[in-house]
């Protein structure tokens, strides 16, 4: 009856059944991990079948009631979609999120979302980022249906059940393992090895193992029952050899306590001389470190002379861009002197032309020193960045010490142990204790002495980078030089430039003096006499040569014979129709 009212129940509400299978099955895989772990010992890795299941399982439960997505490959089901949001909910799920989406080998986000299982496990935070996740029950929606396990109290059970995975320890490599293509498959043939209450809730997922494996018959499954019967049965005699087994080796063992005290001796003999060879290599290490010490200071000098070579240049650079400056202005008095003067002066024109091309060429050695200032800058970023990667390797190497003084330390305590506990598997935890010291003393030497090598190959790069420097800064030397020879030039000009100004002055001076009226100065005039616009680089300034104003171009581009000069000369509108009007007059 009780079986028929369970059939009833699962056929009116699969999915009720779906869930209650799974939250029986999680409880299975988290209990069978967890006593299995603290038997065989707390630290799991990959390979090990139970851990294996417990992330199958989890799988199933993620994967229910998701909703199915239309993207441009067609429809799927992603369960990273809401793993992934548990970065909004938690920072601190961040940095296991860059990691998965850094890993190289992982191509689907099946394999992210296994990657991202197993890093919260050997975080010891996946119960906790579940939990937040099934917090926020709007945000879940979006991925799961509404009878899903996740959005139901199953879901909370399961998070409640994966607190005690805390007390394990999971040492997994997800970067070399093939994730995307593995077959997510629950094995129930260790949970029937368990006692008989586990028994019979394996029992009680018969529907679900027939919503697994819909598309399998009753035959596969008849097969399937045989199979393990025969199985059992093999296990059955396995068992008797292993009760003989265990009676030859409790012979055994007072053979092997007997040679306890050897075995004992050859332990400490060997711990006396790993401890010797750690004190030769503390002693290498201390040596080499001092060396790195005195390379890291030459380093730290050489870097502040970098810096004041930079200062000094900096400091040139903003003179220069000063001098620059000045240099245009100068420029810009000079075109209008020019454009002012243009009909008397067409000399000192081509002078100006020479005064730009020398300008040009300021401004271009001024734009390659600009280059070279930036590149300057960049090096010195390097090498600060290369110090700092120093800096950060002797803590490294300083890390790595004090690991293999608490390893040697842990190594004493399990020789202490070893001298407490009589036990069958002496011999073999003795050398696994003496290969893992060993291994892992090569390994720190190994590092130590690549890093070495990658130190002094840094340091070799970085005097090329100096002598590199040095090479750049007697070019700006040479820079100098050049600079103050066109600034000489420049100041001739100048001074030619002025020359002439006062010889145009006093050109004016005397053809005022003969023509009767006064030469109004260049500064005094800033807009137009007659149209009263202000001048600038476009709109130049003319002199009427008949009254001595200051006109634009537009106002003043007649010509008419003077009495002074019988050439027709530049005149203003307004002298230009008297002198007309009394012409005509005097015509008549």
């Amino acid at each position: 009856v009780a079986l028929w009212a369970l059939c009833l129940s699962a056929f009116r509400d699969p999915m009720a059944m779906e869930r209650a299978n799974l939250l029986n099955m999680a409880k299975l895989s988290i209990k069978g991990l967890i006593e299995s772990a603290l038997s065989f010992g707390r630290t799991l890795d990959s390979d090990y079948p139970p851990l294996q299941q417990f992330f199958v399982v989890m799988e199933h439960c993620l994967k229910h009631g998701l909703k199915v997505k239309k993207s441009f490959l067609g429809y799927n089901k992603s369960l990273w979609g809401p793993l992934e949001m548990v970065e909004k909910l938690c920072p601190e799920a961040g940095e296991i999120a860059a990691s998965v989406r850094d890993l190289p080998g992982l191509k689907t986000p099946l394999g992210r979302a296994r990657a991202w299982l197993r890093l919260a496990l050997m975080q010891k935070k996946l119960a906790d980022y579940l939990r937040l996740l099934i917090t926020r029950k709007d945000t879940l929606s979006e991925f799961y249906e509404n009878s899903a396990v996740m959005l139901e109290e199953e879901g909370a059970v399961i998070v409640g059940l994966l607190v005690g995975l805390n007390v394990i320890d999971a040492n997994l490599c997800v970067k070399g393992e093939d994730l995307d293509t593995q077959v997510g498959v629950i094995d129930f043939s260790m949970y029937l090895k368990n006692d008989i209450d586990d028994y019979r809730t394996i029992l009680d997922q018969k529907n679900y193992v027939e919503e697994l494996n819909r598309h399998s018959t009753v035959q596969g499954l008849q097969g399937r029952v045989e199979s393990l019967e025969k199985s059992n049965s093999k296990l059955i005699e396995e068992l008797a050899i292993a009760k003989n087994n265990i009676i030859k080796l409790q012979e055994e063992n007072h053979q092997l306590r007997t040679e306890n005290s050897v075995i004992l001796m050859k332990a400490q003999q060997r711990l006396e001389i790993a401890d010797g060879d750690l004190n030769c290599e503390l002693d290498t290490y201390k040596q080499s470190r001092q060396g790195l010490d005195e390379m890291y200071n030459e380093a730290r000098r050489q870097l502040k002379e970098e810096c004041q070579l930079r200062q000094d240049v900096e400091n040139e650079l903003v003179v220069h861009v000063s001098m620059k400056q000045e240099m245009e202005m100068a420029m810009k008095l000079l075109e209008k002197d020019i454009h002012e003067k243009q009909d008397t002066l067409i000399g000192l024109r081509h002078q100006l032309d020479e005064v730009k091309a020398i300008n040009v060429e300021m401004y271009q050695k001024m734009q390659s020193s600009d280059d070279n200032m930036r590149q300057k800058n960049d090096m010195i970023a390097r090498l600060e960045e290369k110090t700092n990667q120093i800096t950060a390797t002797m803590k490294q190497l300083e890390q790595r010490l004090q690991d293999a003084e608490r390893e040697r330390a842990s190594a004493e305590d399990g020789v202490r142990k070893f001298k407490q506990d009589f036990t069958n598997k002496a011999d073999s935890l003795q050398k696994q204790i003496a290969q893992r010291e060993k291994m892992q003393l090569e390994t720190d030497l190994k590092i130590e002495r690549d890093w070495r090598q990658t130190l002094q190959n840094e340091l070799e790069r970085e005097r090329e980078t100096i002598a590199q420097l040095t090479a750049e800064a007697q070019q700006i030397n040479g820079l100098k030089k050049e600079f103050h020879r066109l600034q000489d030039e420049n100041t001739q000009l100048k001074g030619i430039c002025e020359e002439q100004e006062q010889a145009l002055e006093e050109l004016g001076c005397k053809l005022s003096e003969y023509g009767g009226q006064v030469w109004l100065k260049d500064k005094d005039a800033t807009h137009c006499k007659l149209c009263e616009k202000e001048f600038s680089i476009s709109r130049r300034k003319h002199h009427c040569r008949n009254c001595g104003e200051i006109f634009c171009n537009s106002c003043s581009d007649n010509e008419l014979p003077l009495p002074a000069s019988p050439k027709p000369v530049r005149v203003c509108d307004t002298c230009h129709a008297l002198l007309l009007q009394h012409c005509s007059s005097n015509a008549t």
